[in-house]
């Protein structure tokens, strides 16, 4: 049962777009295409055995940890907002 303005099943529709957000954002980040030899940020090596298990791979470990913990920052984002935020 809705409340207010909503339609029934509002909530869920909200759930389901979370979801939806968070499989479209990871899918935008496997890797694609021939695996590079030399990393695209500092230009090192990248070895063998991550090419080879990563296929599509650009960047090399070190230069992977750095873009991740700069996409860390975006990954907070919360759609509905916490129930104490809201009854303020």
């Amino acid at each position: 049962m809705a409340i207010g303005w909503s339609k029934d099943g509002a909530v869920q529709d909200q759930i389901e777009d979370s979801i939806q957000d968070e499989i479209l954002r990871a899918q935008s980040k496997l890797y694609t295409g021939e695996s590079r030899k030399y990393c695209e940020e500092c230009g090192e090596e990248i070895p063998e055995a991550r090419r080879l298990a990563l296929p599509g791979v650009r960047l090399c470990i070190r230069c992977q940890e750095e873009a991740d913990k700069h996409a860390k920052r975006f990954e907070l984002y919360n759609r509905r907002g916490s129930k104490d935020s809201q009854l303020k």
